[in-house]
């Protein structure tokens, strides 16, 4: 049985909420790597220039048409987080190492890319078994 679809609306809502839980899963990680204190306020701190940079790239894309896409949502997404993040840490003194910097742009590229290539399979997957007169998988 098909699932039933959903509004385009309520799917940019719920790939945005992805991305920004993502995110701040990535500050998070982050802190406890780092043995900082994980708690709201410090997650926060950590994570809000990452946020910033992420509705950026939603907006120069408007990611709510194509929410799911890797590209262009996701590519806007994961370089504006990263761009700007980096920017308002050096900005606001928080600093960015080159360590940080190859670890946060392959960590959020996982994460903003890597969820929705996953979402492009179970689509595909999905698309193949529903065209298939037995309801079967295809095979390519």
């Amino acid at each position: 049985m098909p699932a039933p679809a959903s509004s385009p609306a309520v799917t940019a809502v719920v790939a945005g909420a992805v991305d920004v839980v993502l995110v701040v899963a990535f500050a998070a990680i982050g802190r406890g790597t780092h043995r900082e204190v994980v708690d709201a306020v410090g997650v926060w701190e950590t994570a809000w220039p990452f946020l910033l940079g992420l509705a950026i790239g939603w907006l120069v894309v408007r990611g709510w048409r194509h929410p799911l896409a890797v590209r262009p949502t996701g590519i806007a997404a994961w370089l504006a987080a990263v761009l700007v993040g980096m920017l308002l840490r050096v900005v606001t003194g928080s600093g960015a190492a080159f360590a940080f910097v190859i670890v946060a742009t392959l960590t959020l590229a996982a994460f903003l890319l890597g969820w929705r290539a996953v979402a492009a399979l179970v689509r595909r997957v999905r698309r193949d078994r529903s065209a298939s007169p037995d309801g079967a998988a295809v095979a390519p």
